[in-house]
Parts: C-alpha cells; sequence; structure tokens
C-alpha cells in the first residue's frame, strides 16, 4: 500500500471539498455519466485512490455477487495501467451497506443505490448503500465511471467531489434482444455482450434461441430436437445454457428465454419430422398432431430447471397458416373441430400458453397475437410490441401488461436506424394515465441475426443500445429533449466502451460504420 494520508489531514481535504461543492441540476452536458442518475450533485475537487483500494462490508456475501463484481470494478477502473502504488491517497476504501440479503434475482427487484464519495462520516471511505445486491452493483457501475486513470500520476482519481448520487431505474425491464438461431454465437461472445450490457444498466438478455434456421440447444425431453443446429460444433448443451444463466445472474442480469410457436419453427422437424405438416410444407407447427404439445411441454419442463426468471418468450408472430389448409390431414382436423386458420392459430397459441403456466411461467408474446385475439390471451400475458407506434397504448388500456421494441426505432439489424432515434423513442407515448402507464413493464432493443455474428455484433449493439438504455433508466424529466444535448456525453461512454474491450462503433454514421478516417475516439 502507498503512503496514507493521516486521519485529522483527509478530515481537513473534505472540509475544503465541501466548501466548495457545487449542487447542480444535471442538463446532461456537464458530466458523462451514462446513464444519467436520478439525482447528482458534485463539487471541484479531486480524490485519489489507494493502490490498494479495498472493499469494506458487512454484509455476508456467501455467493460472491458483491466482491466478484468489486473485484471487476477494480479492474475496469484500472484498465490494464500499472498504477503507483506509492502514491499519497486519499480514498482507501468503498464502504458497502445492503439491506436485505435476498439474492434472488426476479423481475421488479429493488435496484436502487445512493452512493457518497467521499463519505461525510469517514471521509478515507466512499459510501454505497443499497437495498440488495443487484442495486449495489449499479452502484458499482456509475462509481467506475466517475474514475480516471490520471496519466502524469499514474493513479486513479476522482474529480469534481464530493459527489452524491441517488438513483433508481424509471422501468423494472431494460432489455436486449439476441438471436442465436440466424447465427450461432459462442459462449464468450454471449458472455461479453452480458458484461457490455451492465455497464448501460440494462437488466433483461432476451435470448431468441431457435427458429426456422437451426435449433442449437440441447433439449434432454427430446434429445433429436438439436438435429436442427447448423453443426455438431454450434450447439449450446444444458450445461451451457445454466452457465448463461449463472453468469447474468452474477451481474444482475435476467435470462429471457424464447421458443417461437407455433411459426418460426421449421428446425425442429430435422429431429421430429412429424411436428411438420408435411415434408414439403414445413411449418408452422401441425397444430392437429398431439406430439406437437408433447415436444413443447417438455420444452418448457426442460427450460424451467435452467431459465429461473418468471417470463418465458413463446413468439407467437408472423404466423402463416397456409400449410394448415393446404395439408390434406390438417384440413380435415380443422374441420373436425370446426375451426378455420385464425381459430386454429388462436387455438395453439392460448394451448401453449396454459403449457407455460403450468410450468410456473408468466408469458411473454409478440404483438400479433393480441391484435388477433387479445381478449382471449391470459391476464399473466405480456405483449411485446414490435410492429410499429400505438400498439402499446391499446395492449395497457385493455389492463395487459406490454414491452415497448416497435422496429421502427429499437431494432438494431435497422442499421439506417440513427442513435438519436433510439434515443428519443419513449414507451410511454400517449399513455397517460398513471394506472396504464405502470403497465408498460419496460423496453427492449433486438439484435436479430441475420447479418450479425461473433464478429460485428458488438459494434451493431453499441452505441446505440446505450441511447435506448437511458430512455429506460433516467427519469423522465431528466431526459434530453434534444438528443444533441447528450452526444458529447455518449461519445464518452462509447470511448469508455472501446477502453473496456467493447467495440463500440462511432456515433457519426449509421448502425456499426467505422471510423470515417483519423482522429480522437471523442470527436467521432
Amino acid at each position: 500500500m502507498g503512503k496514507v494520508v493521516s486521519e485529522a489531514f483527509l478530515v481537513i481535504i473534505v472540509a475544503v471539498v465541501l466548501a466548495n461543492t457545487v449542487a447542480v441540476k444535471v442538463s446532461g452536458r456537464s458530466l458523462t455519466i451514462w446513464p444519467m442518475p436520478a439525482t447528482v450533485s458534485y463539487g471541484q475537487s479531486h480524490l485519489y485512490l489507494s493502490g490498494d483500494f479495498k472493499l469494506s462490508t458487512e454484509y455476508v456475501d456467501s455467493s460472491g455477487i458483491l466482491k466478484d463484481g468489486f473485484n471487476r470494478m477494480v479492474s475496469l477502473i484500472k484498465m490494464d495501467h500499472v498504477v503507483d502504488a506509492n502514491r499519497s491517497a486519499s480514498l482507501l476504501a468503498l464502504h458497502v451497506v445492503i439491506s436485505s440479503s435476498n439474492e434472488q434475482l426476479q423481475y421488479g427487484i429493488d435496484e436502487s443505490y445512493k452512493l457518497m464519495v467521499p463519505s461525510p462520516e469517514k471521509p478515507a471511505y466512499a459510501h454505497l448503500e443499497a437495498q440488495t445486491v443487484y442495486g449495489a452493483l449499479h452502484g458499482l457501475q456509475t462509481f467506475s465511471q466517475l474514475c480516471r486513470f490520471n496519466i502524469k500520476r499514474k493513479v486513479i482519481e476522482i474529480q469534481m467531489a464530493p459527489w452524491t448520487i441517488i438513483d433508481q431505474p424509471r422501468f423494472s425491464f431494460r432489455g436486449l434482444l439476441i438471436d442465436t438461431s440466424r447465427h450461432y454465437l459462442p459462449l464468450p461472445v454471449i458472455k461479453n455482450v452480458i458484461d457490455s450490457m451492465t455497464y448501460a444498466k440494462l437488466n433483461v438478455l432476451h435470448w431468441h434461441i431457435v427458429d426456422t434456421q437451426s435449433f442449437p440447444l440441447e433439449i434432454p425431453s427430446y434429445p433429436k430436437l438439436w438435429n436442427g443446429a447448423y453443426s455438431t460444433s454450434e450447439r449450446y448443451t444444458v450445461a451451457d445454457a445454466a452457465e448463461v444463466v449463472s453468469y447474468a445472474q452474477k451481474r444482475g442480469v435476467n435470462v429471457l428465454a424464447e421458443v417461437d410457436v407455433p411459426g418460426h419453427a421449421l428446425s425442429w422437424g430435422f429431429g421430429y419430422p412429424s411436428l411438420w405438416p408435411s415434408k414439403d410444407c414445413q411449418q408452422p407447427l401441425d397444430v392437429s398432431n398431439e406430439f406437437t404439445f408433447k415436444v413443447l411441454d417438455g420444452i418448457l419442463s426442460d427450460f424451467s430447471k435452467i431459465f429461473k426468471f418468471k417470463f418465458v418468450h413463446l413468439g407467437g408472430d408472423e404466423v402463416d397458416t397456409s400449410c394448415w389448409t393446404t395439408t390434406p390431414h390438417i384440413s380435415k382436423w380443422l374441420k373436425k373441430n370446426h375451426l378455420n386458420e385464425s381459430q386454429a392459430y388462436e387455438y395453439f397459441v392460448l394451448r401453449a400458453q396454459n403449457i407455460a403456466l403450468s410450468h410456473g411461467y408468466e408469458i411473454v408474446n409478440w404483438e400479433e397475437t393480441f391484435n388477433n385475439f387479445g381478449n382471449k390471451l391470459s391476464r399473466k400475458t405480456v405483449v411485446h410490441n414490435w410492429l410499429g407506434g400505438g400498439v402499446a397504448q391499446k395492449v395497457v388500456a385493455s389492463g395487459l401488461r406490454c414491452i415497448v421494441s416497435n422496429q421502427d426505432k429499437w431494432y438494431l439489424d435497422h442499421l439506417d436506424t440513427t442513435w438519436e432515434e433510439f434515443y428519443l423513442n419513449e414507451p410511454l407515448t400517449n399513455i397517460t394515465k398513471l394506472n396504464e402507464q405502470k403497465l408498460v413493464i419496460g423496453g427492449e432493443v433486438c439484435m436479430w441475426g441475420e447479418t450479425v455474428d461473433g464478429s460485428d455484433i458488438e459494434q451493431t449493439i453499441w452505441p446505440r443500445a446505450a441511447a435506448a438504455a437511458e430512455r429506460l433508466w433516467t427519469p423522465y424529466d431528466k431526459l434530453a429533449k434534444n438528443p444533441r444535448q447528450v452526444t458529447k456525453r455518449l461519445a464518452y461512454f462509447r470511448c469508455l466502451l472501446n477502453q473496456r474491450g467493447v467495440a463500440a462503433a462511432p456515433l457519426d454514421g449509421q448502425g456499426r460504420s467505422p471510423p470515417v478516417g483519423p482522429g480522437s475516439c471523442y470527436v467521432q
């Protein structure tokens, strides 16, 4: 440990800092924190971290979530620089107080925190308090953004001290979709995406695991399903999936698993051809075959052992039912049960919902299900808006919950959608009643995988996903009305992502555009 400033001298330092404190109404232009916290005050002085900066806590950290989060934070703020351990330091440790010992990660947990740097009571310490360990993780992320490596002094410094930050999210569901059917994503790539999500305080990884193109996940109840994978090396075992869930949970990220039915399921039939209506007409899944629902029940039973989030996503979008009417045995079944194509689609979705409910899940479905038979959906349904505006307003007016992902603003594969459009997309547009606003549980940016794999996923996600992340985290009245007000702050965050090893693209240009020429990261 380097030379420690005496306690008496620290008191004098803090007195001077407090005397120079400037409380600000944050406009988004003065600070570099992203996403912007709920309330911030700061001063005009500098603090320096000890080369042996420590975690201080009475929290019983049996699972290691807090300790591991602290160690990751220290690694992030050092950014592989060699810190001069012999420099005088004014901050020796971060003291963390967590009220609840419950470490179950679930939708709606308390993610609030309060950060004071330095502590008014112990000036050699920074102070972080939170109701849950997951709120504390957010506080650690914010603390990491206060820190800079001073290249001349070779120490970690905090400028503009003293800081007081009181913060909590605006929405409880702040998601990012990844798609491992269109392109397989290796496990290290998925883990890197999870890490990058935490930097922007996103908290739900929507894992669109399977689709028409491939079925890469092991399902023990029906082991031939992953015959639909692209290759034997492009698969996820049950242990792999459990590792993704565990890795995410330790970082405060829930995993929302999706099995899209009855459409988008051609790949299922490579292992079990009887799931196809016929060998020449291969999707949607055969609604007339009881085996179809036995397989779905087996999948969701296996899911329930891995994916512990309260929600499961059952898809239900883009269902072309023509195979059902042109396949003789299904057409016969429809007539016998007095169903037309639309009614058969409703029958399938509602039966799938009941299977999910039997395994303890609440359900997320794409908006077509609501648009076609919203009054028949389980009241435990969350409708996932993607086709455009106005749907969320209708969903919450009906009393159902909603997630907003309208494709014209929050689809990351739409490379011509700018970060400014991502920033301005407001989930509560035209929803004015408080009881209906509460039914919008949040939003999600979607990284569909047709043109994305491990080589370009990060720069396609970032920094545009960060623009949406602030919309979902920061109080509405603290959001910039003109996104140009936050350009410099987002550029700074994009450079911070680069420094942390995340391949975030420049703000200028379309999604994942390269730099146009030489220049500083901060002006691209």
